[in-house]
């Protein structure tokens, strides 16, 4: 049986709004991803409730993404947004432990959105 997982299509500026919805109908926190599609970033955010998926889905251009935090709904969030920031140059407003830059120790500053030839090293 294939159970099914629906993805709303939302944008940054709704997704604090549809994240305390779902935190207040007992969803959990499952994930927070970032794929690169080209020039483009698609984050992902997943919930669960009774073992029943359900995602939140927008893009963001590469090198000008930016969303507003969700960690004040939900804590754990800090550790997605921590990742999402460092690894793929997101910029999280209003993070509740906002790491600057210092969660992950990478060679290269944002590696799976900048190409190892042009990425400006960390200082």
């Amino acid at each position: 049986m294939i159970e099914s997982q629906p993805t709303i299509q939302i944008t940054p500026e709704t997704l604090v709004a549809e994240v305390r919805k779902l935190r207040e109908q007992g969803y959990r926190l499952v994930q927070i991803n970032v794929t690169r599609l080209g020039e483009t970033l698609e984050l992902n955010y997943s919930f669960d409730l009774g073992r029943q998926f359900l995602n939140l889905r927008f893009q963001q251009p590469k090198g000008a993404a930016k969303v507003p935090s969700v960690s004040q709904i939900y804590w754990s969030a800090f550790a997605y947004e921590n990742e999402i920031s460092d690894l793929f140059g997101v910029v999280v407003e209003g993070n509740v432990l906002d790491f600057k830059g210092a969660f992950y120790k990478t060679k290269l500053s944002h590696p799976f959105v900048n190409d190892a030839a042009t990425a400006p090293k960390p200082q």
